[in-house]
């Protein structure tokens, strides 16, 4: 049986390790109406089915109602003659700090077990990964160690695991229960064998007292709300007057509610019983159909194992069949592997000789090569020799020419030169002839006009003559000066 408060993970791990799909509640909100079985599985050779209780502080359930559905399955299992193998609690190590209503229902639980039970109680903390490593370890650390946690019930048998929420680690929590001697309630014990009923039992009498102590609370709260009111009523104040009534009226519901629940757990607790006893019978025709399918299954389970000894002969027939095959086989794979190998170094041979003739070859080939290659670079550097020597005799030959040229240049513009002073020359020359002739014409002119003599033409025909001479006097003179 696994139980807890709401929203402890109580269905989430039922789930997990029976691979069932029971419906779970989102945060604080519960799921569980009523008390619910997994689907049967095997774990270590044994079958094991997971109880789910409604949590003592049940978001649509009074502790009352929580508390007469799981006596009465209790009980019914119990007269049956069904054994509970131990008792899971569920406790979020995300919780800040364990609270009144926390220590209310784990008070309730170890009323409900009894201390005689308490070596088939686990105490399991489960939501680590909403918690840093340390914090956690701290609150567990805190939880084992204090009288008004768990202590008082570890030092009495029970145990105290973490779950992770895979199933091996719920499958190693259920391991230490079902290898346990299986447990017998105090509820159970006190119900039916004691035959109390069910308010007078230890856990019913845990919840009778929260309820006298909630209804005093309350009680004092109506006092309170009364005399509020009287001073509101003397001061006037209706508005006050109306509120502090409105709660007064829900103080006294609640207060005849708690008295309802404390007096109709009885009846209601004789009514679930009817119904789960009846839901057992239902179980058990069903179980019995399900063990004569079983039962046919076995028979047919008989056949299949007939006909698989049967199918296994013939295995080992064709298994010793196809040792034989394999062992011929494996004869011929060695006979063609050892023809193979033979073969293999016979090629080995033949390319290692035939190896050696090639590197004989290639060596003789690269000698030849070595020595083209000299004889072709020394009659490159012959040719190249012959080249620069070549290079050298064009370079002084377009020396020489340019040193020509040059000197050619140089002399042809000094014959330009020549020239244009000859010309010059002979220019000044003819305008100094026409100059003298003018000169002479004017001074023969004159005389003749003086003397009577005739002009210097007839007198001079040899003039010209001496006017060249003259004027070639005076280059040759000018030409060497410069």
């Amino acid at each position: 049986s696994v139980m807890g408060a709401t929203g402890s993970g109580k269905t989430t791990f039922i789930n997990v390790a029976s691979g069932s799909d029971l419906r779970v509640g989102m945060g604080l909100e519960s799921c569980t109406n009523e008390v619910q079985t997994s689907q049967s599985f095997m774990l270590d050779g044994k079958r094991v089915v997971l109880v789910d209780t409604p949590g003592f502080d049940d978001t649509t359930k009074s502790d009352t109602d929580v508390l007469k559905m799981i006596a009465a399955y209790l009980q019914t299992i119990y007269e049956h003659g069904t054994r509970l193998a131990g008792v899971i609690y569920m406790h979020r190590i995300s919780d800040f700090r364990m609270g009144g209503t926390s220590k209310r229902n784990f008070k309730i639980f170890r009323e409900l077990c009894g201390e005689s039970s308490l070596k088939n109680v686990i105490i399991v903390t489960n939501m680590w990964s909403e918690v840093k490593r340390e914090i956690g370890e701290a609150r567990e650390a805190e939880l084992a160690s204090k009288d008004k946690f768990f202590k008082p019930v570890l030092e009495k048998g029970a145990r105290m695991l973490r779950h992770d929420g895979t199933l091996e680690s719920a499958h190693t929590t259920l391991r230490y229960l079902i290898n346990s001697q299986a447990a017998t309630l105090r509820i159970q014990q006190e119900i039916v064998n004691e035959h109390k009923p069910i308010e007078k039992t230890a856990a019913g009498a845990e919840i009778r007292r929260a309820l006298d102590e909630q209804a005093d609370h309350h009680k004092e709260e109506i006092r309170s709300l009364k005399a509020e009111m009287e001073v509101a009523m003397r001061a006037k104040d209706e508005e006050t007057r109306a509120e502090l009534q409105e709660e007064l009226e829900k103080k006294q519901q609640e207060c005849l509610r708690i008295e309802q629940n404390a007096q109709h757990m009885a009846a209601e607790f004789t009514a679930e019983r009817a119904r789960l006893e009846a839901l057992i019978l239902r179980m058990e025709a069903e179980q019995q159909k399900q063990l004569q399918t079983q039962e046919e299954a076995a028979a047919a389970k008989k056949v299949e194992e007939e006909t698989q000894s049967r199918l296994v002969e013939l295995q080992e027939l064709a298994k010793h069949r196809e040792e034989e095959q394999r062992k011929t086989a494996e004869q011929e794979v060695a006979r063609a592997r050892k023809e193979l190998e033979e073969a293999h170094a016979k090629a080995e041979r033949e390319a290692a000789a035939a190896k050696e003739a090639q590197e004989l070859e290639r060596a003789r080939l690269l000698e030849e090569q070595k020595k083209r290659e000299e004889e072709h670079r020394r009659q490159t550097e012959e040719e190249l020799a012959r080249l620069r020597q070549l290079v050298a005799q064009s370079e002084e030959q377009s020396a020489s020419l340019a040193e020509q040229a040059r000197q050619k240049e140089v002399t042809e513009k000094k014959s330009q030169q020549l020239e244009e002073e000859l010309a010059k020359a002979r220019e000044r020359a003819r305008e100094a002839k026409l100059d003298y002739e003018r000169r002479l014409t004017d001074i023969e002119e004159q005389s003749s006009l003086e003397r009577g003599l005739p002009l210097p033409g007839v007198l001079l025909p040899n003039l010209p003559f001496v006017v060249w001479k003259a004027a070639m006097t005076w280059w040759g003179t000018t030409k060497m000066k410069k």
